[in-house]
């Protein structure tokens, strides 16, 4: 896909800036409520998966700041701090099932489709940005994934079905609290040449596909 001759107007430039901001600004939240939780895992196996996140999304910050520095984006950020706080306030006050719920299906699954609908859009150096992260986040998806699976497990059949039923009600939630911090969030995508409506779609589909995973049992 040639996409040089979008890529080169300032519009484009001033909204993938923004993307970009936002993006990192996530991966750096992410880093730090998974940080947090650390030291209340259940397990090992769960202590050392967040750990290994947690490096992970240093490097994503790192890889992303180098990038924005030659991109030359504008470093204000698009969360204001009093955000930044609420986002983490509220990955702090979660159970170990509803983090795994808000943090790997709906932030990462969810959010890494949104930002896959960019990277045809977008200029080499940008998909190149993106590219190890996105890779990185699939072993974050399975692992909430197979983790929650793993807790359903051990559930009653009606708790099991009573917790997956919910399970929407939260995304949904959860995506009302980030479209509001983010008001401008479809003209910064449109800017870049996304189809915001495509990548709603796209993600609702995104959605029922996790919750229908996460749903399936165990493998014996």
């Amino acid at each position: 896909m040639n996409t040089s001759r979008h890529t080169d107007t300032d519009d484009y430039r001033t909204a993938m800036g923004k993307l970009l901001v936002l993006y990192t600004h996530a991966d750096d939240l992410i880093m730090r409520a998974c940080a947090e939780r650390i030291a209340t895992a259940p397990d090992e196996p769960a202590r050392l998966a967040l750990a290994k996140q947690v490096g992970d999304e240093s490097r994503h910050v790192a890889i992303q700041r180098a990038w924005m520095e030659k991109f030359c984006t504008a470093a204000t950020p698009v969360l204001s701090s009093t955000q930044e706080s609420a986002i983490l306030d509220h990955f702090r006050k979660l159970d170990w099932l509803d983090f795994l719920t808000d943090m790997y299906l709906c932030v990462e699954a969810l959010g890494s489709d949104a930002v896959e609908k960019i990277v045809p859009l977008a200029d080499p150096g940008t998909r190149e940005s993106l590219h190890i992260p996105l890779q990185d986040e699939l072993d974050h998806i399975d692992f909430g994934i197979s983790r929650l699976q793993q807790e359903l497990a051990k559930m009653p059949s009606e708790k099991r079905k009573e917790f997956l039923a919910r399970i929407p009600g939260r995304i949904e939630s959860l995506y009302r609290v980030f479209q509001k911090m983010n008001p401008n969030i479809r003209e910064m995508f449109e800017a870049v040449g996304a189809d915001y409506d495509e990548i709603r779609r796209s993600v609702l589909k995104r959605r029922e596909e996790v919750i229908e995973e996460t749903g399936r049992p165990l493998a014996a």
